[in-house]
């Protein structure tokens, strides 16, 4: 089976990219003597994230509990839920560490810490907590120097039913960097504040089991990971238009695609409409920092060559491009497909059901995604 046999718009994973790619991490990981705990929301893959920690302990990284579930059941273990835990999602945790996972969570709030403990007392199990620390996103986090990095991992570690995991933060300000240099800037700051919390917090008699850092543009460039115990990169399997304009990877090194179909044709304005609009690729702006132009992605032939075209606009089922003097306008017809290389991969992944595996310009597997919170 090939790609002109499948509907559109639909979802084409390169496993010859996938499998480079996570060979590529996998050394990094295993130079540098950390475990990888690569983040699966990037695919919410269960075949993917067995090519991810091949070679590893098995250890991954969920945003959502449906996620947890859903790994768990296919003998994932040792998983890391890396959005701050509430009050509201206590009993699903608590459901899920029942079922013989080890769940650890993360917080930056000393209430959540009290009430996390009196739940899991009455529940009668222990949860493995980390510290959410701010390096410079300001989403979520701890500064690395406010008086609550100290005190809240001190809490976590006299509470009677919870055990202190270590401190974890995310580069996620990576994303928004011009260059290399920059990117390898926030990398070094990344990792050094964090160990140097590490290093204030064992002065103080904290214990501090687990290191965690780690984002696809920081990971992908860092020179070195000394005091380091983890990295959680998870773009880095399909890497996106974002990263290759970014710098992280190559373009030859993006495995995911939207196969999708001309639906319109507009000779006057030069304008063509494919039935991938914003459901199948996600409204994600992109670099735009860096290519104004980008668009909604890149448009590409069925072969996968760059053909020079983005999508310009989107609404839910149309994507618009504005073709101008690019000769492949004039080769197109209604019916022909082409792939889109999207802004963002995991925004587009989760807007689908599944993948079509191809390897070699052949169709050898649709592999189930597992959505949901």
């Amino acid at each position: 089976m090939t790609l002109c046999d499948i509907g559109t718009p639909e979802l084409v994973l390169d496993i010859v990219r996938v499998r480079q790619n996570a060979k590529r991490m996998s050394e990094i990981a295993k130079r540098s003597e950390v475990r990888l705990r690569p983040h699966v929301k990037t695919h919410k893959c269960v075949e993917i994230a067995r090519i991810q920690t091949s070679g590893h302990d098995g250890a991954i990284t969920v945003s959502t509990l449906a996620e947890a579930r859903a790994f768990a059941k296919n003998g994932f273990s040792d998983i890391t839920y890396a959005v701050p835990i509430e009050k509201g999602k206590f009993e699903d945790a608590i459901d899920i560490l029942k079922n013989g996972v080890k769940l650890n969570l993360l917080t930056d709030d000393a209430e959540t810490v009290r009430l996390l403990d009196s739940a899991a007392g009455k529940a009668g199990v222990t949860f493995d907590v980390f510290l959410k620390i701010d390096c410079g996103t300001h989403r979520v986090g701890v500064e690395p120097h406010a008086a609550q990095a100290v005190e809240i991992p001190r809490q976590i570690s006299g509470a009677a039913n919870l055990h202190f995991a270590g401190i974890l933060t995310h580069a996620g300000h990576s994303y928004n960097a011009g260059s290399k240099d920059e990117i390898l800037a926030v990398a070094r700051h990344e990792r050094d504040i964090i160990v140097e919390l590490a290093e204030r917090l064992r002065s103080l008699s904290i214990e501090v089991p687990t290191v965690s850092i780690g984002s696809t543009p920081t990971m992908s460039l860092v020179d070195h990971l000394d005091g380091i115990d983890e990295i959680r990169p998870g773009n880095y399997i399909f890497f996106d238009n974002f990263q290759a304009t970014l710098g992280s990877c190559g373009f030859e090194d993006t495995a995911l695609t939207v196969l999708t179909a001309v639906i319109h044709k507009d000779s006057g304005r030069r304008k063509l409409v494919v039935d991938a609009g914003a459901i199948a690729l996600s409204k994600d702006r992109g670099p735009v920092g860096l290519d104004q132009q980008c668009g909604y992605g890149r448009v590409l032939d069925l072969e996968g060559n760059d053909t020079g075209m983005r999508v310009t606009g989107m609404s839910q089922e149309h994507g618009e491009i504005e073709a101008g003097d690019n000769p492949s306008f004039d080769r197109l017809k209604i019916g022909d497909r082409v792939r889109i290389l999207a802004n963002h991969s995991c925004l587009t992944a989760a807007q689908h059901s599944h993948y079509n595996v191809t390897e070699n310009g052949e169709i050898v597997g649709r592999w189930e995604i597992h959505r949901g919170w």
